[in-house]
């Protein structure tokens, strides 16, 4: 039988492009770091596994490799998504340049793209390009930048989204509900194995509630019924303007923000899409979540 050589990929672990799969009679496997595993009868198919290797590596290292792409990918380390305008001043090259450039990094599976409202979102396509961007800074003895919001305080903490919350106390209660497993991301169609949890996890993916976190938010009081029930997603990772990660959005994220203000922990603010986190708020969020809002901010930059 004759071998069948391939690229391996895995949707959404973008970075395993450097791996080669050789099946058939005998198995070889070859990393991109240049070690080779080799089970059952030896193949002459190696030398052409190898060039795939190395073509698959020289081009992503030459895209990696430019500066103004490298400061990209560098910015986008600390985890916040960005947009194209904000990628082409860290990268001090024009917008029309930059985009160029984003392109090529999707090309090679370094980014990923989300599209939300008028608004594109960079961000690294997954936590193997984090890792291996990480060990090329060690080689380098750099340090990165840390991301600074430049949105107001009081629109940072807590603000309305459309119909739910958003700002830090938003984010930090999607990031508790998933440590919690009170949610989950529901699985990409074209996602199987170990990645499908890192895929489904992305920005704007679906999430469903687990019957731990059915059973807690009913006892808060929320209506799940009511909130399946509408015509509209019931929830979703939304990606957060200020925080540059999610939080819950949809029917679910709507049901939690009218429940915050008829328990006043939250207050609108006066013409404004700011929302005013209670005394009684910041006990409830503490009492309830975990939530230490007075450190919300500063976690979250």
């Amino acid at each position: 039988m004759a071998l069948v050589v391939q690229p391996y990929f895995v949707y959404g672990e973008t970075m395993e492009t450097g791996v080669v799969r050789v099946s058939g009679p005998g198995f070889a496997r070859i990393s991109a770091a240049g070690t080779r595993r080799v089970s059952g009868a030896a193949t002459n198919s190696a030398p052409i596994a190898a060039q795939r290797v190395d073509d698959a590596v020289s081009s992503i290292a030459a895209a990696i490799g430019e500066p103004a792409r490298t400061r990209m990918l560098y910015c986008l380390m600390d985890g916040h998504a960005r947009t194209g305008t904000e990628l082409a001043i860290v990268a001090e090259v024009s917008p029309s340049t930059a985009s160029v450039h984003l392109n090529r990094l999707k090309s090679e599976n370094l980014v990923r793209v989300q599209v939300q409202g008028r608004h594109r979102y960079y961000a690294l396509a997954s936590p193997n390009v984090a890792r291996a961007l990480e060990r090329l800074s060690v080689l380098a003895g750099g340090a990165r930048r840390p991301f600074v919001p430049r949105t107001p305080e009081h629109l940072r903490a807590a603000r309305s989204c459309y119909d739910h919350m958003a700002g830090a106390i938003a984010v930090s209660l999607h990031d508790r509900f998933l440590r919690s497993r009170w949610i989950e991301p529901l699985r990409h169609p074209s996602a199987s194995g170990p990645a499908a949890p890192r895929l489904a996890a992305s920005a704007l993916a679906a999430y469903d509630l687990t019957p731990e976190g059915t059973r807690a938010l009913a006892a808060l009081g929320l209506n799940l019924e009511a909130a399946r029930a509408q015509r509209r997603r019931f929830a979703y990772a939304c990606l957060d303007w200020s925080e540059r990660s999610p939080h819950v959005g949809g029917a679910l994220g709507a049901a939690l923000l009218s429940l915050a203000l008829s328990r006043k922990w939250l207050a609108r603010e006066f013409d404004s899409r700011a929302l005013f986190i209670t005394r009684l708020g910041r006990r409830e969020l503490h009492a309830r979540f975990g939530l230490d809002v007075n450190n919300l901010l500063t976690l979250h930059s």
